[in-house]
């Protein structure tokens, strides 16, 4: 095979010389008549089908993959399935933010200080940052097993070739770091999964150090994006916290000298308190 390639690739070259006098004499003869390497002409060339497959895009494996998730810009970013809580978190974060922002800040920043808007806005990025990052960051989903793989393991653990089906064990135990640990079987992902994995009913995966499903971050909690999630969850309180103690602050500063209950349904300021609360 690679004289064949070797004669392809220069078809015009003398052959190697027989004895070191022969190299010592002279160049070689030019080679006669006889059977060489075939002319361009008989090179085999591409057919039409070549074509075609070269212009049919292989499939990456997010557009195969097997569970429930969503994903967008080209495998880049995940979401689960539903996504309409999400949307909805969304919506409540931005709605409150808002308001706040246009009702509150203004009389705030005019009467006590500018630094309130600041640190609302800060707040604010913040807490969108980690809520995305949780949302669209694989959380730590292992890969299902292949058609290969799960036909060698049911082989391995079936070898009587009874016609009876009998399932695998659901358990296994693997010696890890000098300790005996029990692991189990994914009858949907073919596989035994890793200690602190378990199946996502709702997105269909096994997911390493599984926590849970939220539904309002429209994502599993897991391996990768655990301290996203507590980050989100962290900051969120504290934007919470800040909102509604300035929303209180700006009730009390306008209710100097009449009834806070008059004032709360004069002021715009009260809008942004039932989306707090």
């Amino acid at each position: 095979m690679k004289d064949c390639e070797y004669q392809q690739i220069s078809p015009g070259a003398a052959p190697p010389p027989t004895s070191p006098g022969a190299r010592r004499l002279g160049p070689a003869a030019p080679p006669g008549p006889g059977p060489g390497p075939p002319p361009l002409a008989a090179a085999p060339r591409w057919s039409g089908s070549g074509s075609e497959s070269i212009g049919r895009r292989p499939r990456r494996k997010w557009e195969v993959f097997p569970g429930r998730n969503r994903f967008y810009c080209g495998g880049r970013l995940m979401l689960a399935g539903h996504g309409g809580v999400f949307a909805l978190t969304l919506l409540l974060i931005l709605t409150t933010t808002v308001l706040f922002f246009v009702f509150d800040c203004p009389f705030l920043a005019r009467e006590l200080t500018l630094a309130i808007p600041i640190i609302a806005a800060i707040l604010f990025f913040f807490v969108m940052s980690c809520l995305l990052q949780t949302s669209f960051t694989d959380p730590g989903i292992l890969p299902r097993a292949t058609v290969c793989e799960a036909a060698a393991l049911e082989k391995q653990i079936d070898n009587t070739g009874s016609s009876t089906y009998r399932p695998p064990p659901r358990t296994r135990e693997v010696m890890i770091n000098g300790q005996m640990v029990k692991l189990k079987y994914c009858f949907t992902c073919k596989m035994f999964r890793p200690p602190r994995t378990s199946h996502c009913s709702v997105c269909d995966n096994c997911v390493e150090r599984f926590d849970h499903h939220c539904p309002w971050v429209g994502n599993c909690v897991g391996r990768r994006n655990y301290r996203f999630f507590y980050a989100f969850i962290l900051s969120l309180s504290f934007l919470t916290t800040f909102i509604f103690a300035c929303v209180v602050t700006h009730l009390t500063l306008r209710s100097q000298g009449s009834n806070f209950l008059s004032t709360l349904k004069e002021t715009p300021a009260r809008y942004p308190l039932p989306f707090v609360c």
